[in-house]
């Protein structure tokens, strides 16, 4: 009796483990797949002799460059 118990356990892990995987995978196919891209952005952090300090990217790393924006310079 308990090596049919085994296989009971076995066969319930096997269908839960398939049934899980089928959910993630029609989940994957079915579902949005539109990852939003975000847009260069520039803010102002501080500044630096009437300058600007303007930090800029344009990507979702954290990579930023940092240059000085004055105004009277134009």
């Amino acid at each position: 009796m308990p090596q049919m118990t085994n296989e009971f356990r076995n066969g319930v892990a096997f269908t839960i483990a398939i049934t899980a995987f089928a959910f993630v995978v029609i989940a994957m196919v079915v579902g949005n797949n539109n990852i939003p891209i975000s847009e260069p952005s520039a803010d102002v952090v501080g500044t630096y002799k009437e300058c600007d300090v303007v930090r800029w990217t344009n990507n979702q790393l954290a990579e930023y460059k940092y240059f000085l924006y004055c105004e009277k310079n134009k």
